[in-house]
């Protein structure tokens, strides 16, 4: 009867050094993808300032050149003409910047079906839970 006690203690151990061997693979796996998505964030704010900052200075000294060239004859139809321009880009990007916003997919989503399936296995699904 001892051997047998220690083959249930011994089964016992084993059966939690494998959930805690499958809980830190997990961890380990959410930890993998939080860092993509600082990476993919920092990436996309740095482009997305730099391009900020280029293009409008790009525009602003666009705008000032064709007012300045056109200055005698129509000024007020440059000025105006660059307000719809400027207002119209911004609004494109804006309209952008939103639908990539809402495009991204969701966050930690490996992590979210390993666990479905993990959870699946221990309740005995043979389909690994597909939801």
């Amino acid at each position: 009867m001892p051997a047998r006690e220690h083959g249930l203690f011994a089964s016992l151990r084993g059966l939690l050094a494998s959930a805690a061997g499958l809980l830190r693979t997990r961890f380990e796996l959410l930890a993998v993808e939080l860092e993509e998505e600082k990476l993919h964030l920092l990436s996309l704010l740095a482009y997305g300032a730099a391009a900020l900052l280029l293009l409008s200075a790009g525009a602003v000294f666009l705008a000032i050149f064709l007012t300045v060239l056109f200055w005698e004859d129509h000024r007020l139809l440059m000025l105006g003409l660059f307000t719809v321009v400027f207002l119209l880009a911004g609004s494109i990007a804006l309209y952008a910047a939103w639908r990539h916003g809402a495009s991204s997919g969701r966050m930690f989503s490996a992590s979210l079906a390993e666990l479905r399936k993990d959870g699946a296995a221990l309740r005995g699904d043979e389909q690994g839970g597909g939801s």
